[in-house]
């Protein structure tokens, strides 16, 4: 037989995943706080690259990509044009 079980096919029979909520609360307290600053930072950026592309007519030219990329590098976000 030439069939080889993806890892998704075959049952775990030992060390199964554990719940999500089981994981969540194992995660400790810095790992908990770095993953909200995290996720806050990444969702300020999301809004402040949609506010540059609408400012810039909803199009995203090579300028626009430029400021974009400059600006998420260095964080410069106070100089919106």
């Amino acid at each position: 037989m030439t069939h080889a079980a993806h890892h998704g096919e075959a049952p775990r029979s030992c060390n199964p995943k554990p719940p999500a909520s089981a994981a969540v609360a194992s995660r400790g307290i810095w790992r908990r706080i770095f993953d909200a600053v995290y996720e806050s930072r990444r969702r300020h950026a999301e809004r402040d690259i949609a506010r540059l592309i609408e400012r810039s007519g909803g199009r995203i030219t090579d300028d626009v990509e430029f400021q974009m990329s400059r600006r998420l590098m260095t964080g410069d976000w106070t100089a919106l044009p």
